[in-house]
């Protein structure tokens, strides 16, 4: 008779306890149909439904707002400026996991613990195959020789990649030489900072200027677009340094929202995106370099040759960010 009694407690607990969703919501700078291979594979394996919001400008605001009531559990986002102003804004949670301390390098993350990279990207030089001989472009300090004058192109000063990458030299040679530096790049434009990097590829292709700054991964994209794809085989990626270091990289990364309330679930989601199997899905999908070693390259991005990245860590760039904007609207850079 107990053991009858305890069963129908049983059964009648079950019933009386609604079933708990299992889910994780995403606030996204990237475009929803470019993590949504990620999505799909995640709830194939979990059994985890992943909600995602598009959200393209405004994320610190966004969260700052909704505060304790936010639906968000988790941030997806580009840049590593973008990154650090949400964990300024105060609406981002430490977090500490083995997993993702073992499969991201410690470059590639916060010292603490409040953002993680995912994919990395380089900021490069896009460069005429038909008028720009191999071997020509080396260094980005070399963008202001006279050679270059007027076959520049590049994208507004004040995009963020551009900052990004204006942050590095300052990080590399101060503030004065930048200056000096970015007047010459100015010096030498074909046309005044337009477009984005797409744009710039174009205009190589249409003859405006035989050399472009851009991102890696806009060439993947290019490539995949029968419009687009005449104007990228037109020009070759190469890989600048900065003297004696490396190639300026960026990264896309995650974060944890202060208000979580699906902490569990995303943490799992944290912890699968730096997986061998999700490193290689976002990476091929975005035409991007996975962050875990040993993940193999996509084909495409693997033909784009070999690099070493630049040495300075990515929060110091990011620190020296206001810097940067200063320095690009004193020169009139986009004038």
């Amino acid at each position: 008779m107990h053991l009858r009694h305890s069963l129908l407690a049983l059964a009648l607990t079950s019933v009386a306890l609604p079933a708990v969703a299992q889910e994780v919501n995403v606030y996204s700078h990237r475009q929803p149909e470019l993590i949504q291979p990620l999505v799909d594979a995640f709830t194939a394996e979990t059994g985890i439904k992943v909600n995602v919001a598009f959200v393209d400008k405004g994320m610190a605001e966004r969260l700052t707002a909704e505060g304790s009531r936010s639906a968000a559990d988790l941030v997806l986002t580009v840049d590593v400026a973008r990154l650090k102003q949400i964990v300024d804004a105060g609406v981002i949670q430490p977090v500490q996991s083995d997993v993702l301390e073992a499969n991201i390098p410690e470059a590639m993350r916060d010292a603490n613990d409040q953002w993680f990279g995912l994919t990395t990207r380089a900021r490069i030089v896009y460069a005429s195959k038909d008028r720009v001989a191999d071997g020509e472009v080396t260094t980005y300090e070399d963008l202001v020789s006279d050679k270059w004058k007027g076959r520049i192109c590049i994208r507004s000063g004040l995009n963020d990649y551009n900052v990004a990458l204006v942050s590095a030299m300052i990080a590399h040679h101060g503030e004065e030489a930048t200056k000096t530096w970015l007047e010459g790049v100015k010096a030498n434009l074909a046309r005044k900072p337009e477009g984005g990097d797409r744009d710039q590829v174009k205009a190589i292709a249409a003859g405006q200027c035989d050399i472009g700054i851009g991102n890696t991964y806009y060439i993947g994209q290019m490539l995949a677009d029968p419009e687009q794809r005449a104007d990228a085989e037109s020009v070759r990626i190469i890989f600048p340094t900065f003297e004696g270091d490396g190639a300026h990289v960026n990264v896309s990364g995650v974060a944890m929202t202060k208000a979580a309330p699906n902490k569990e679930n995303a943490l799992a989601f944290m912890e699968w995106l730096s997986s061998d199997e999700a490193q290689r899905i976002y990476a091929e999908t975005n035409n991007e370099f996975p962050v875990k070693p040993g993940v193999a390259k996509s084909e495409l991005v693997a033909s784009w040759g070999e690099f070493t990245a630049d040495s300075i860590p990515l929060t110091e760039i990011a620190d020296l960010r206001p810097a940067a904007v200063k320095l690009i609207e004193e020169v009139n850079f986009d004038g």
